[in-house]
């Protein structure tokens, strides 16, 4: 699944996954499980996820490896936030000829970059993990999460600077890749302005087009 950063790729991808009944892979939130854990990993990944970076390539690959190497992978799985560097698209392409596997499809979340600064500054946080934003899922009370009356917060990346910095190095560095998967023929371009379900929709209804052809039930 790709596309800017808060195009969508996350909830996205949940919703193919469950289509599939494969898993559902975030290298977002694998980072994210070792810094609330202080991991090695997790201590390093974080200097760069706070100042809107993207994380390096060599620790990326390596946690990604380890996951898609767990027997829950075998029959697929839906990669969100991967890769977004031509290095890393490289690399998964040799991680998965090893196990003799490929990617069948590119979904692109296609956004403008207006869009994109507007959804992630708008974003609010809770303690208990609730999300939600101040245009188009506010919390019944404002500043207030509606699950346990705890204070929403904006986090570190959350800002419209930060956001510019993510849109910047997305475009540098992760652009790129579709037109590496067009090249290829996979990449399949979806309207990611439309409300959620009318995304899934689309994006399910493109995955059975290429089923139906491949002959997949």
């Amino acid at each position: 699944m790709l596309g800017a950063p808060a195009s969508g790729k996350g909830t996205q991808s949940v919703v193919v996954a469950q289509k599939l009944g494969v898993p559902h892979i975030s290298t977002g939130d694998i980072f994210r499980w070792n810094i609330a854990n202080n991991t090695p990993i997790g201590t390093e990944a974080k200097k760069y996820i706070d100042k809107g970076m993207l994380v390096p390539d060599e620790l990326t690959i390596q946690i990604l490896k380890d996951r898609i190497e767990m027997e829950d992978c075998k029959d697929g799985f839906v990669l969100d936030g991967f890769p977004r560097t031509i290095n890393q698209q490289e690399s998964l392409d040799s991680m998965l000829a090893e196990c003799k596997k490929s990617i069948d499809m590119a979904i692109n979340l296609a956004v403008t970059d207006n869009e994109v600064i507007r959804r992630i500054s708008g974003r609010r946080m809770c303690k208990c993990g609730k999300a939600y934003h101040i245009v188009t899922y506010p919390p019944k009370t404002a500043g207030i999460c509606d699950l346990c009356n705890g204070e929403l917060y904006t986090r570190k990346d959350d800002t419209v600077e930060v956001a510019n910095t993510r849109l910047e190095a997305y475009k540098l560095q992760s652009e790129p890749i579709i037109a590496v998967y067009r090249e290829k023929g996979i990449l399949v371009d979806i309207d990611g302005h439309k409300p959620q379900d009318e995304v899934s929709e689309d994006v399910l209804n493109e995955i059975e087009k290429y089923s139906s052809k491949q002959g997949v039930v």
